[in-house]
């Protein structure tokens, strides 16, 4: 078998101390590949460092993410602008809105998804979205994007199955994370009438950890809990989610 991990912040200081480890687990739970969603330009050098450190195993996206739109959002769009230039990226990422905390920079999350997506055109990238109380809005947003080629993934899908044909009539694919765990998520419902190939696993690691291990830091390595869920859920083997989960993001991502 093997997986990947399409959305995980490995180079967040959560994994500082025991990275090596922490890869060295995933690979042994037969997780190859590890997609890295940038944040900020704060965060771009470990993002890098690691990505540097493990050429095999990990790639960088480069992105704005709607949390860290801010006063400064136009600085950070031009290193976005400047870094993509300078190299091959494995996606834009992870780009999006987020209404959740406040709305104080909506327009701004707005220009900047807008920016990021038509650069993703540009430059013939896929996208990774996170969207939080914001999804039917991102949606909206997505579709004159995709009327022209753009993919991508919306990333920690928790929707309802109406929301999940959206996204897939946009040709957009859904990434599922630990949430498929949560007693209360509704996913289990909503997967069952998904085909898997709009599906790929992801963690979001240190976030959203899946249960058993609720409450504690996420990983790459607990992919296979995911994949487990998702194989009982559709009443498959976990290598068959294994497989196609894995072409999915193969094919998504060019890798």
């Amino acid at each position: 078998m093997k997986f990947i991990d399409t959305h995980s912040h490995l180079y967040l200081q959560e994994f500082a101390q025991d990275i090596d480890t922490v890869m060295l687990r995933a690979n042994n739970e037969d997780v190859k590949k590890i997609f890295l969603p940038s944040i900020d330009s704060s965060h771009h050098q470990e993002m890098f460092l690691l990505e540097q450190k493990f050429p095999d195993a990990c790639f960088a996206m480069m992105g704005l993410h709607p949390c860290y739109v801010k006063e400064n959002y136009l600085d950070e769009l031009k290193k976005v602008e400047k870094l993509l230039k300078q190299r091959k990226f494995a996606a834009i990422g992870e780009i999006g809105l987020d209404f959740y905390w406040d709305k104080n920079f909506a327009k701004q999350q707005y220009e900047s998804f807008d920016q990021q997506m038509q650069w993703a055109l540009d430059y013939n990238l896929v996208i990774n979205i996170h969207t939080r109380n914001a999804t039917q809005e991102a949606i909206e947003r997505v579709k004159p994007f995709a009327q022209k080629g753009l993919k991508g993934i919306f990333h920690c899908f928790g929707g309802t199955l109406e929301t999940a044909k959206q996204i897939i009539e946009l040709d957009f694919l859904l990434g599922i994370g630990g949430v498929v765990t949560y007693k209360k998520s509704g996913l289990d419902e909503v997967l069952k009438n998904i085909s898997l190939d709009y599906i790929v696993l992801e963690t979001d690691a240190p976030y959203l950890t899946p249960v058993p291990y609720r409450g504690k830091r996420n990983e790459s390595s607990y992919i296979k809990i995911i994949a487990q869920k998702i194989a009982d859920i559709k009443k498959v083997s976990i290598e068959e989610i294994a497989a196609t989960t894995t072409a999915n993001a193969e094919k998504i991502y060019g890798c």
